[in-house]
């Protein structure tokens, strides 16, 4: 009868060890296509958490410091949605890029990214085709 104790208490155990939250992003790349340098240029990553425990997102860390993050600061439940929103400054950066956003949190996958990219037009050439 203890074997059987001990064994129900092991998996009661195990299944409370791998019970976590789960980021299902939308899409995990915007491409912002031709974009006038200039203004800056945000987008937002919505996701849902898949998991059976709530998810909390410790830090969004971007690729540099033309890139800045802002995300969804409380738990997020099972079944609810949160967001990730990547503003890119692209004054000063024309040509293409291809940015990333590391998020951590205490999901079943600790650490994920997710991209920007685009291509910045000149001012010079922004000015020639109006």
């Amino acid at each position: 009868m203890n074997g059987y104790l001990f064994l129900s208490v092991l998996i009661l155990i195990c299944s409370y060890s791998v019970a976590q939250g789960n980021m299902k992003f939308v899409s995990e790349v915007h491409d912002f296509g031709d974009i006038p340098e200039g203004p800056p240029v945000s987008h937002t990553f919505e996701f849902v958490n898949t998991g059976d425990q709530p998810l909390i997102i410790t830090n969004a860390s971007p690729s540099c410091g033309c890139t800045t993050p802002d995300w969804t600061k409380t738990p997020v439940p099972p079944k609810g949605k949160g967001f990730i929103k990547a503003t890119y400054n692209t004054e000063g950066r024309p040509g293409s890029f291809n940015k990333s956003i590391t998020i951590t949190s205490n999901g079943i996958e600790p650490t994920k990214v997710i991209f920007i990219k685009g291509n910045v037009i000149p001012k010079s050439q922004n000015s020639t085709n109006k």
